[in-house]
């Protein structure tokens, strides 16, 4: 499947795994762990600390990178710009396919699997402006403030579905604008993105680690389904336009 990186400026595609209970000795299990990913994609070529996080990364390339980190409570890892959405499933599977071994990792252990698509439309307007002209225009929403005369602070719309009849497998659609009241009151816009992220999350127990393959396999075929015919065509192309980037 191509990537959707030619109608946005960044297009990302991020894996988490939440855990209910923290995992042991992360860091110390990081190191083997980060290296043995680095046998499979040689392009991991350093670790870097943050707060609570260790992170396994690669130089970025035309705006295309890779990410690994490790989180007492959670398991993530993502890829920037890829030139195919496999390309960043190669490597979500692989964490999946490691993780038990080199973090001890458990079905007790999962709370949640997750998988993300990321969209960023740069925009250096006032993006609440966008988001609510281009969304939600004539819904009554839009009628609560004039924007002539109350700049408008916080439009960032957000909506839940579940995706089965037990509710635990489970669809997100998130649009965030990052405009500030002093932005909204000097009228003077930072270059940040409009962010259009479309998550889909699959809510534990699982009862085997084994089954962990089949959950990622069926939250990417609802992503690409969602993506495809609902929030491309109807959120982020509409964005696209508006700003006209």
């Amino acid at each position: 499947m191509q990537s959707f990186a030619t109608i946005c400026s960044d297009f990302y595609v991020n894996q988490k795994i939440s855990l209910s209970i923290d995992l042991p000795k992360v860091q110390e299990s990081a190191t083997e762990m980060f290296e043995r990913i680095r046998k499979e994609i040689p392009e991991f070529e350093r670790v870097r600390p943050f707060d609570g996080e260790v992170a396994l990364e690669t130089q970025e390339v035309d705006g295309r990178y890779q990410w690994v980190g490790l989180r007492p409570r959670s398991i993530s890892s993502g890829m920037v710009n890829p030139n195919h959405i496999e390309d960043a499933y190669s490597l979500h599977r692989l964490v999946l396919e490691l993780s038990p071994y080199y973090l001890s990792l458990t079905p007790l252990h999962v709370e949640f699997v997750e998988l993300v698509y990321g969209f960023d439309l740069p925009a250096r307007e006032n993006r609440n402006n966008v988001v609510m002209q281009t969304l939600l225009e004539n819904t009554p929403l839009a009628l609560l403030a004039d924007e002539s005369m109350e700049p408008l602070l916080d439009v960032q719309p957000r909506i839940g579905f579940a995706l089965n009849e037990a509710c635990d497998l489970q669809a997100f659609v998130e649009v965030k604008t990052r405009t500030s009241a002093s932005e909204a009151a000097t009228q003077v816009f930072r270059d940040e993105p409009i962010s259009v992220f479309l998550t889909i999350r699959k809510n534990g127990p699982i009862h085997a680690i084994e089954e962990l393959d089949a959950t990622f396999s069926s939250l990417a075929g609802h992503i690409e389904h969602i993506a495809e015919h609902r929030v491309v065509p109807d959120i982020v192309v509409p964005l696209h336009q508006a700003i006209g980037i």
